[in-house]
Parts: structure tokens; sequence; C-alpha cells
């Protein structure tokens, strides 16, 4: 089964080989036919430290780094 991989944007990356990466994701309500919009932060890991708030990039699945940590960068877009 191929790894997900995410696009979205740096929000913060204080922390030493990781940053947090908010993804947004919009989808319409099966019922309502709404535009719904989600969003969710996830902690991904990056080994050089090279990305700054505000960046675009992408994410993948990857093994477990630490309790909150199992995306890893792979490129900017």
């Amino acid at each position: 089964m191929p790894k997900k991989i995410l696009k979205g944007k740096v929000i913060s990356d204080k922390n030493k080989k990781t940053i947090v990466v908010l993804v947004e994701r919009k989808y319409q309500h099966p019922f309502f036919k709404k535009i719904i919009t989600n969003k969710k932060k996830y902690h991904a890991h990056d080994e050089k430290n090279k990305f700054k708030i505000g960046d675009s990039v992408k994410i993948t699945e990857s093994r477990p780094y630490s309790k909150k940590k199992r995306w890893e960068v792979i490129n900017t877009q």
C-alpha cells in the first residue's frame, strides 16, 4: 500500500528537527452540499532544519520518530 502524501504550510519551526504543518482539506457535505474546510496539524521530521514558517511543503507517512511525529518532509512545492 502506498504511503499518503499531504501538502501544507509550515506554521511552527521552534523544535529541533521538527516542524508543524497545517494541512487544509476541502470537501462537499454529502447532504447539505456545502463546501467544508477541515484543518489539521501534523508534526513532521525535518532532519536539517531547513524549512521555515510560511513554507509550502509535502509530507509523507514514515516510521514513528517520537510520540507525535509520524510524518517526514519530502520536498518543497
